[in-house]
């Protein structure tokens, strides 16, 4: 485990301090969250990488060794996504929101789909060799580095249909139409910095997905 804290001024580092097989701790104040997942990509030893933000928890004790089993089947796989569900403030069971995505095809992005990133695994190779985040961006930086990916590299994926995170509603991407509108914003910078034009039919499609995904609660 590596943790990666913006030097915070709560309990954070006492908390993680309790826990002895954490050895691997950085806290100093950084760019953004963005900046800071970058700054642990650099210090990761491992083979596959994979991120979890504050206040997410996975889905289940062993999801972890599930994902490791399937990578060490799958030579050439280069990633992993699954699904993530969303739950109320201190009520982890209480799911409010259901992220079901699909395994990756042609049209994938152009549909308006997107893997989770807080159930994205990716081997540390792809990293060295398309680049990392972009801290620039507020809340689409994943975005664009899966779209860089998957669509420009063509990286080898899987899907592993199954909930790998629980993710805590109120997140810097839930957070309103304030979000959405940044959330558009970086979005087309997205696609336009990687040669595309962003599709109009994105601006119907994305409000549908989200609507699915409170309805499959």
């Amino acid at each position: 485990h590596l943790i990666i804290d913006g030097n915070s001024k709560d309990n954070t580092l006492k908390i993680v301090e309790e826990f002895p097989h954490i050895t691997n701790i950085l806290s100093e104040p950084d760019d953004g969250i963005y900046d800071a997942m970058n700054k642990g990509i650099l210090r990761a030893t491992g083979e596959v990488i994979g991120i979890l933000n504050s206040d997410d928890i996975f889905a289940s004790s062993n999801i972890i060794a599930e994902i490791a089993k399937i990578f060490q089947k799958g030579t050439a796989l280069d990633t992993l996504y699954g699904n993530i569900e969303y739950f109320e403030h201190g009520q982890v069971d209480k799911i409010v929101r259901y992220w079901r995505t699909k395994p990756y095809y042609n049209r994938f992005f152009e549909d308006g789909e997107v893997p989770p990133h807080p159930a994205l695994f990716v081997k540390k190779k792809v990293y060295d060799e398309i680049g990392l985040y972009y801290p620039h961006f507020k809340i689409c930086s994943d975005y664009e580095f899966m779209f860089r990916m998957l669509k420009i590299s063509g990286y080898k994926s899987t899907f592993l249909d199954k909930s790998i995170v629980k993710m805590r509603m109120g997140g810097v991407s839930t957070r309103g139409i304030r979000s959405y509108i940044t959330t558009t914003k970086e979005l087309k910078e997205c696609w336009q910095m990687n040669g595309y034009d962003y599709p109009i039919s994105l601006y119907v499609k994305r409000p549908i997905i989200k609507l699915r995904q409170l309805i499959n609660k």
